[in-house]
């Protein structure tokens, strides 16, 4: 599923969180949302969710308009940083609960469930809790319970931002396989370069609420080094 952006824009109260921005993201792409906190990114993402209606512009996917639609309907994933797994269920209860929620048949829920406990790695804790799990399990119980119900579109909101460093580039790795493995459109919000530069197809750079560069890693890194070198040209 592609994802159409057509010139949105959202403000909350005074603050104007994301000016007039317009981008598209190809189908089966990985694309990183890069930029400093306030930047926009976060809201971008959440706009695409439907957890949050624009003030103006159109939200397309697959050609569809999805402007209004309900987040319900639009078969998306979502992650959150900190994981909002249920506290008081298993691994497979968490990742079962949206399948539940749509009365997908128990045989293929349960199917389903073993099917993505094999693909996060994590086949034989199945029966722990939350609590039980580390930081980077959780929120590979996360991308799972998120992959459940089959979604077209992959979302991600800083998915690694409270875990340490070893952590998150471990499972910057393991994200960058399971996208290969699964094909779905997948967008992620960081404001790590490396991370951006390591995962993605393509990188989206945003400042003050707008698109400032859209690129692949290459060329990010080809502009970020122009821009560095003239930079240090005019401060000799």
């Amino acid at each position: 599923m592609g994802i159409k952006v057509e010139q949105v824009s959202k403000r909350f109260g005074d603050f104007q969180a994301l000016q007039p921005v317009s981008l598209e993201v190809k189908s089966g792409s990985l694309v990183a949302l890069l930029g400093p906190s306030g930047s926009g990114k976060s809201t971008l993402l959440r706009l695409i969710a439907g957890l949050e209606q624009p003030d103006t512009g159109r939200i397309y996917l697959s050609a569809r308009d999805a402007t209004h639609q309900p987040v319900q309907e639009r078969n998306v994933g979502f992650v959150f940083q900190h994981y909002a797994l249920f506290k008081h269920l298993t691994v497979r209860r968490n990742i079962a609960f949206a399948m539940e929620l749509q009365k997908w048949p128990k045989e293929r829920i349960k199917h389903r469930v073993e099917t993505l406990l094999d693909l996060i790695q994590l086949g034989s804790l199945g029966d722990r809790y939350p609590s039980q799990l580390s930081g980077g399990q959780r929120q590979r119980v996360a991308l799972a319970r998120a992959l459940a119900i089959e979604p077209q579109v992959l979302l991600l909101d800083e998915p690694f931002g409270a875990l340490d460093a070893k952590v998150r580039k471990d499972l910057r790795d393991w994200l960058r396989r399971l996208h290969d493995d699964v094909h779905v459109t997948t967008v992620f919000v960081t404001h790590d370069q490396e991370e951006a530069m390591e995962i993605a197809d393509e990188i989206v750079v945003m400042s003050h609420g707008r698109v400032e560069q859209v690129g692949s890693p290459a060329e990010h890194l080809r502009k970020s080094r122009y821009a560095l070198c003239h930079e240090l040209h005019w401060s000799r």
